[in-house]
This record gives C-alpha cells, sequence and structure tokens, in this order.
C-alpha cells in the first residue's frame, strides 16, 4: 500500500502538509492514545512503531495520554521497539493507556505539552482518539507552526466521525460483533424467562453502534437520535415507542422482547424529563458521563407505569453495555485495518506528512486535512451521523417490532391491540396514534414526534 496522497475528482482543494525538505531538529517519534479505549489501538502502536524502527527512527510511547505531559512530566514514557510491538496488535486494550486529560482547555497546557515534547526529543506525533483527540491533535499542530509534525488516526467504537459512510473508523466492527454476541445470549433468555431487555449501547451523539447491533442481532428494535431528525423529543415519545413494541408483540402471542437504546437519547431529550441530567458528572471535554444517567432504568420504570394504565404487567430488565465492548480483543477485520492504519501514519509523518487525520478510502490511503474535518461552528470534528433515509436504516426499520401506520389503517389490527391494551381501538389510537402520523423513514421534511399524548 503506497502512503502517499491519492489524488481524486473529489479532493478539496486545500493540500495536506508535507514538508519532505524540513530536517527535523528532534528525530523521535512518539505515539499517544487518548479518549475511550477502542479494539485496534495496539494495533496501530505495533504497526507504526515497527515501520518506524525498521526506519531507523526511535519511538516513544507516552503513557496514559496527555495526563502527564500537560504538567511537563515526562519521566511517563516508554522506548517502543520490534520486539515489544511485534505482537500486541492481537491485543484489546492499549499497552501505552490511555486517558481523556485535555489540554486544549487551557493554552498554557498546550505550550506544556509541546515542551515536553520538545525536550523528549520528539519532531513527530502520532495521536490515536476520537473527535476530542482529533481536536487536540490540530491545536497542538497550530502551536507548533512547523516544528512538530503531527498525524491523527481515527478511532472510536461509535463510527460516528467524518469518514465516508463506508469507511468503519476502527474498534466499530469488533465492537459490533461482542455486542451482537450479548444481545444474542439476552434474546434467548428473554424468550425462556418471558421477559424485555432494554440495552443501552455506548454512542454518545450518533447511534451506529446501537443500530449496528441491533439490526445484525435480530432485536426487536432499536431506537436511535436520528430517527427524531436533530430535534429534541420528550422521554414520553420514546417510552411510549417502547409501550407500543410491547403491546404489539403480546398482540403476537409473546410476552418477551429486546430493544436497542443508544445512549445519546438521553442528550436529546428535556432536562426536565430526565432529573439525574441536572447533576450529573462531566468528562474533562465537558461531556455528560451518560453512563451515568442510568438512561435504561429511567425508561424501564416509565414504561412499567404506562403499561400498568393499560392494566398490563410485564418483567423488564435494563442494561448497558459499552464498557464490555471497548477493550475487547480485535477481530480480523480491526487487526488488519489498524495495522494498515498504523504503517500509513508512520510512513506519512516520517516522509514529511503532517496535520493531516489518517484514513484508508477505497483500499487506498488518503490524509484529510484537519481544517478539512473540522465544524466551523464548533471547532471540533464534524459527526457522522446515522443516514435515516438510507436504504441501511429503511431495511433496518423495516424488520423493527414497533407500532406502524398499517396497524391503525388496518380495523382488525387495531382491534387486537386495543385488545391487548384493555380499551377501544379509538382510545388506543388517540393515545398511541401519534407515533406514527410522521414518519420519519418516509419523509424527509417529517416534524418532530408530538410532546404529549391524547388524553
Amino acid at each position: 500500500m503506497a502512503c502517499t496522497p491519492r489524488a481524486t475528482a473529489s479532493d478539496t482543494a486545500r493540500p495536506v502538509h508535507v514538508r519532505e525538505s524540513v530536517v527535523l531538529q528532534h528525530p523521535k517519534l512518539a505515539i499517544v492514545a487518548a479518549g475511550g479505549p477502542a479494539p485496534g489501538i495496539n494495533s496501530v502502536i505495533g504497526a507504526a512503531t515497527i515501520h518506524a524502527r525498521l526506519r531507523n527512527v526511535e519511538v516513544l510511547g507516552i503513557e496514559q495520554g496527555f495526563q502527564w505531559l500537560m504538567t511537563g512530566d515526562t519521566s511517563h514514557v516508554m522506548p517502543l521497539t520490534i520486539e515489544t510491538a511485534s505482537r500486541v496488535h492481537c491485543q484489546g486494550g492499549s499497552c501505552i493507556g490511555t486517558s481523556r486529560a485535555n489540554p486544549t482547555k487551557r493554552p498554557e497546557h498546550l505550550r506544556t505539552v509541546l515542551d515536553a515534547l520538545e525536550r523528549l526529543g520528539v519532531g513527530m506525533l502520532v495521536t490515536i482518539g476520537g473527535d476530542d483527540t482529533a481536536f487536540t491533535a490540530n491545536m497542538l499542530a497550530r502551536e507548533a507552526r512547523g516544528a512538530l509534525r503531527v498525524v491523527h488516526v481515527p478511532k472510536t467504537i461509535d463510527n460516528d466521525l467524518d469518514l465516508p459512510h463506508d469507511v468503519w473508523t476502527f474498534g466499530y466492527q469488533t465492537a459490533r460483533a461482542v455486542g451482537v454476541d450479548i444481545v444474542h445470549n439476552l434474546m434467548v433468555d428473554a424468550e425462556t424467562t418471558g421477559r424485555w431487555y432494554f440495552v443501552v449501547a455506548m454512542g454518545r451523539k450518533a447511534g451506529h453502534l446501537a443500530l449496528g447491533i441491533g439490526k445484525a442481532a435480530g432485536a426487536a428494535l432499536t431506537i436511535i437520535p436520528e430517527e427524531f431528525r436533530g430535534r429534541p423529543v420528550r422521554l414520553e415519545a420514546i417510552v411510549d415507542i417502547l409501550v407500543g413494541a410491547i403491546i404489539k408483540r403480546l398482540a403476537g402471542g409473546r410476552g418477551d422482547g429486546v430493544a436497542l437504546l443508544a445512549e445519546g437519547l438521553a442528550e436529546i431529550v428535556p432536562p426536565d424529563d430526565i432529573a439525574e441530567l441536572a447533576t450529573a458528572e462531566r468528562d474533562a471535554h465537558g461531556h455528560v458521563r451518560l453512563d451515568e444517567i442510568s438512561f435504561g432504568d429511567v425508561c424501564k420504570a416509565r414504561v412499567r407505569e404506562r403499561l400498568a394504565e393499560y392494566g398490563i404487567r410485564s418483567t423488564i430488565v435494563s442494561k448497558n453495555i459499552g464498557y464490555e465492548l471497548r477493550c475487547a480483543d480485535p477481530i480480523p477485520f480491526d487487526m488488519e485495518y489498524t495495522r494498515d492504519l498504523g504503517y500509513c501514519a508512520a510512513k506519512y509523518v516520517i516522509e514529511g506528512g503532517s496535520d493531516a487525520l489518517i484514513s484508508i478510502q477505497q483500499g487506498s490511503f488518503k490524509p484529510v486535512h484537519f481544517d478539512d474535518v473540522m465544524d466551523s461552528r464548533t471547532g471540533r470534528m464534524r459527526v457522522r451521523m446515522v443516514d435515516v433515509d438510507g436504504d441501511r436504516y429503511r431495511i433496518a426499520s423495516a424488520y423493527m417490532l414497533r407500532l406502524k401506520r398499517e396497524d391503525f389503517d388496518d380495523p382488525l389490527a387495531l382491534q387486537r391491540l386495543a385488545g391487548v391494551a384493555n380499551t377501544t381501538p379509538e382510545r388506543f389510537r388517540a393515545q398511541l396514534g401519534y407515533l406514527v402520523e410522521h414518519d420519519s423513514v418516509s419523509s424527509k421534511a417529517a416534524p418532530p414526534l408530538a410532546t404529549s399524548r391524547k388524553p
């Protein structure tokens, strides 16, 4: 694989920085992993190290992200060699650790990081991380003003970084595979015991992981933020979608199921609907720690209350999956993919490349300039959302067990649903019919779900 910029008709006019003629004052290469873990980090580290050492470039692994460099501490560094890195690609986790320490919050922290790298003799930096780490890499490159070459390898199990839709972020495929195994087991347990599971999957902004797991596993339904088209939605509407699915399942003769919920749903629900949002802890980048919201428990409690109004009792168990996925050993797809990324990152930066995100598109290496993936409004890397108008989502939605327009248009189907809910068809339509008034799958201009049901 040739790791040189590949010109295509779709390339932007902005050139990716290449400084082949510049002789670095500090010839060492450093590798930093930051943010949450993802399967394949070690593979990037291993491949980058091996290529650099074969080029006689010394490699340093910076421990625990930017945590120590921000304080000027250069003692938490390990030399990386071919011998120590040659088999790490099979392992989950990060052999150099990771952290969410954020040096961009204060300008002096950025300068301290650059000073620490200079004292270590580092002139090239490979960062591995998500959108926050990409932002940090961009800021370090700007602050260094050419004295430090910086490239970024995009990593997240959320699959939500701004790459073409057929280009996965590394770690996603492994996380999905492990998640599918977990959900398969829960589906068997649900059928065996006659209960429902509400499974909350990681995905702060986008629902790629929840949808990928739910679709592959054949879960009863998956709810993601994108289906509400970027607009706030009342918790009541999410609860009613789940209630409708349970009633529809009962009308079909079964009282069990598994529903996938993207954790990012908690961010589009008004804070007044979830009391825990007001006091939730935030990480170093200012993000709410969604794992502490217990969104699944909130939904479980509200759904049980709503079902009780219909005289229905159902056993519901909530479960979060995310931490079980992040440090899994990578599957072969991610092992190969991340070795390609690590090789290209090291080769590109050693040969003068800088200020770029490392990507593999259509089987070829393509550097993407930092400025071309940053959102001008936020200054952060753009987020890639699930395309709810695309066939992948349409097919997933077609197989989901949730109330649909035909359930209300067919008098016999409506009668069965109302009978399960111990109410009249007219009342059932009045209370839950709003869920299908604006089909988000079939209309690009669909307004948000109604914020309240009729009495």
